[in-house]
């Protein structure tokens, strides 16, 4: 369970570390920073809760307008501090992360703005995840025996912190991706072929993307770490929203990887199914990890782990939708709903967004003395 940081997802693990890691490398510097993120709904929370208030850090949200729960939405936008500017863009996930992206391609705002990243585009985030994944496996009986794990991905960062891992040493059998019906991923898996669809509103919208950034991480190695190489493969997925990276490189991932599709409905059975056999509830993320790992377990008799992304309440509709128990906010969240919230809407267009920062960054106008 990885839910039990304070905004009730697994990305606090690495948050609150970078957090405090920025504060450090800036004290020391004697500047300050304005932190651009792009979320489907847990890193801009868990971002925002590890930067607020702090006093050398801007940080800047960018969410798709409408497509996270109310629960995540609040858990950002009820945040009131001077430091802290939520953006919701009329788009999807992939929209934002295109424009932090862009963001920091513009070299010139980049340098004026002294941007720095708190998604998994920094490598301190999947350094710090890569830490449960070693004691999971260590549980277990590792290095004794090997591990596989089952986890409900997105932008590819959290199961390629298992990746890394194995590439650290660890035995880890298989890499287990559960997907939603945005399942690009659980394509490539079993067809050795990416294609870009549209983007599909889902029960489980952290995970309703279409191009996963850190799976290009994978690339890299995949390419043996020739760099133009994978530009030039990239830049055609960007133009023709196709990726065939070749049946060597397919059966290098498949030798780890595999993917698993769960729709809403089968979401649901599966949330519905846990709650029957444990009395546990679960968000819809989670439940497709465990469905994962079931998948993997009728096959190979080696423990699995199930990574469980995000608290049941953070998504309370599915929840209830699938076992008729509303599952409740923590105590220290329970006026979630009533609190104030603060955030802008802005259209899917660069120069809107980087206006926007312009003029509210305190790092374009004076640095702390």
């Amino acid at each position: 369970e990885l839910f039990h940081g304070p905004t009730l997802a697994f990305k606090d693990y690495a948050l609150q570390l970078v957090g405090r890691l920025f504060d450090h490398v800036l004290a020391q510097r004697g500047t300050r920073a304005t932190i651009v993120a792009a979320t489907s709904g847990d890193t801009g929370s868990a971002a925002i809760e590890a930067c607020r208030g702090r006093t050398r850090v801007d940080i800047f949200v960018l969410h798709p307008k409408g497509r996270v729960s109310e629960v995540q939405r609040r858990q950002m936008t009820a945040v009131i501090e001077p430091n802290v500017h939520n953006i919701a863009i009329e788009g999807t996930f992939d929209d934002c992360q295109d424009l932090v992206k862009a963001m920091f391609n513009d070299a010139a705002f980049r340098d004026e703005m002294r941007l720095a990243a708190m998604n998994s585009i920094n490598w301190a985030r999947i350094m710090a995840q890569i830490a449960y994944y070693f004691a999971a496996a260590v549980a277990l009986g590792a290095p004794g025996r090997p591990v596989a794990f089952a986890v409900p991905t997105g932008n590819f960062g959290n199961v390629y912190a298992g990746y890394a891992a194995a590439q650290m040493g660890l035995p880890v059998a298989h890499l287990m991706i559960g997907s939603n019906r945005n399942d690009i991923l659980t394509r490539y898996m079993q067809t050795g072929a990416m294609e870009v669809t549209a983007v599909h509103p889902s029960l489980s919208p952290s995970m309703d993307i279409q191009v996963s950034s850190n799976f290009e991480r994978l690339l890299f190695d995949l390419y043996d770490r020739d760099g133009a190489a994978l530009a030039a493969a990239m830049t055609t997925f960007r133009r023709t929203g196709r990726l065939d990276p070749g049946r060597e490189r397919w059966c290098r991932v498949r030798a780890l990887f595999d993917g698993v599709r769960c729709d809403d409905e089968e979401t649901v059975a599966e949330i519905a199914r846990i709650h029957a056999a444990s009395g546990e509830l679960v968000d819809p993320h989670s439940a497709i990890g465990v469905a994962a790992a079931r998948a993997w377990a009728a096959r190979e008799r080696i423990p699995v782990v199930a990574l469980a992304t995000a608290h049941a309440a953070k998504f309370p509709d599915a929840v209830e939708r699938a076992t008729g128990i509303r599952p409740l906010l923590p105590a220290r969240l329970a006026d979630l709903y009533d609190r104030p919230e603060r955030f802008a809407v802005l259209p899917n267009d660069l120069a809107a967004v980087q206006a926007y920062v312009r003029t509210h960054a305190a790092a374009a106008h004076a640095a702390p003395t």
